[in-house]
């Protein structure tokens, strides 16, 4: 396997006696685009807030490119891009403004912060707004900023939650577009590891390579994209056996609202 950028051991949820994630392992390997799938209420918010440091683990640990996330919190959040399903943004800054203080945030030293941001314009499509307030961009612009926060520190690791969720169809493939250039960039340039957390099957079909399934907060597949779709059938055939045949184990899902950490936490990206 190639070199590990993410792993995750034995990471569980539990608020009470309710399980949110259970006993939960896996490794993505450096570059790899890997599809996080589940239904919802299946628990992958609250794995994707594990991993990134938001939201302390029940039992379990896991390691961002090395990092332990719980125990070396700021070395592992570093190497972390994270686009949580409401971006973190300040409606009233400016998009460049607006980069710039999270390149601070990021410790992006200052003698590179402005090439860094200017390269997170260029790479999410940005350039010719950044002058442009965020509250007053289009939803798929204000997507794409979220986006150019969660690079503008060149993370190796990228970790994004519902990125598409709530745009138009043509916003939808634009995004789709930016992640994949991301994954794989031109010019030769550092590839990115990618975690896509999403329960829209189209989306990961154009995008992932590799598919992990959780339901009701434990792993039900691990595996390649195209040897799950090798024999005839479809993701969405996969995906409905594997969220269906297990009935036993009821209990097990996303956390309670109540007791979700609020995504306005994430301010500070």
């Amino acid at each position: 396997m190639k070199d590990v950028a993410i792993e995750a051991r034995g990471l569980s949820k539990r608020y009470g006696d309710f399980e949110a994630v259970r006993d939960l392992s896996f490794t993505v390997g450096q570059g790899e685009i890997v599809g996080f799938l589940g239904p919802n209420g299946a628990g992958k918010t609250t794995t994707m807030r594990m991993l990134t440091g938001f939201l302390p683990a029940t039992d379990g640990s896991a390691l961002i490119d090395g990092h332990d996330i719980f125990a070396e919190p700021l070395a592992a959040r570093r190497a972390i891009g994270y686009l949580p399903e409401t971006p973190p943004l300040y409606p009233e800054m400016t998009v460049q403004g607006y980069l710039d203080f999270v390149a601070k945030l990021k410790d992006v030293p200052r003698g590179e912060r402005a090439q860094q941001v200017t390269r997170a314009l260029e790479r999410c499509g940005l350039a010719d707004v950044r002058r442009r307030v965020i509250g007053d961009l289009s939803k798929g612009f204000r997507q794409r900023v979220g986006l150019a926060q969660a690079i503008v520190h060149d993370p190796p690791v990228l970790i994004l939650d519902e990125p598409t969720v709530g745009l138009d169809p043509i916003q939808i493939r634009e995004i789709r577009g930016l992640i994949a250039e991301l994954a794989a960039p031109k010019q030769g340039a550092a590839r990115h590891t990618v975690i896509l957390s999403t329960h829209i099957l189209p989306e990961v079909e154009a995008i992932c390579e590799r598919i992990i399934l959780i339901n009701r907060g434990r792993k039900a597949v691990d595996q390649p994209l195209a040897e799950l779709t090798a024999g005839g059938q479809s993701l969405e055939e996969v995906f409905a056996r594997a969220t269906t045949h297990d009935e036993a184990d009821e209990g097990v899902g996303e956390a309670p609202p109540v007791e979700e950490a609020p995504v306005g936490e994430e301010a500070s990206p």
